[in-house]
């Protein structure tokens, strides 16, 4: 099943759910307001848009993401991927790391994931 999409101020509400849940509406409005300045509309808005499209769900006030971050984050990702470097990985991988050393760890990090893709 192909993950709903998820746009930036979406994306940054998700955040403050993600590390809350399970958590009721009101809680959500109240941490909106202080990390977002968003209004008590803003929020109600944009929990019953998530919520028609899947993203989560509001049962009797307490709400629950139905896409976990990581979810999110690799739905976002492919979709830079495709739009940005026309789907080329390679190509994301070098325009990330040009300009930016990585460390010894990190090309260990991707030496290993690149072999366990040949494996």
């Amino acid at each position: 099943m192909e993950t709903p999409k998820i746009f930036e101020s979406e994306y940054r509400f998700c955040l403050i759910l993600w590390e809350h849940e399970p958590v009721s509406s009101g809680k959500l409005v109240q941490l909106a307001k202080e990390q977002l300045g968003w209004s008590k509309a803003t929020t109600y808005t944009v929990i019953r848009r998530l919520a028609q499209r899947g993203i989560l769900k509001n049962e009797n006030t307490i709400v629950t993401a139905l896409v976990s971050k990581e979810e999110a984050q690799k739905s976002r990702l492919e979709e830079m991927v495709e739009e940005t470097f026309e789907g080329s990985m390679p190509a994301f991988i070098a325009a990330f790391s040009k300009g930016k050393r990585l460390s010894r760890e990190e090309v260990e990090q991707l030496r290993q994931l690149i072999d366990s893709y040949e494996e």
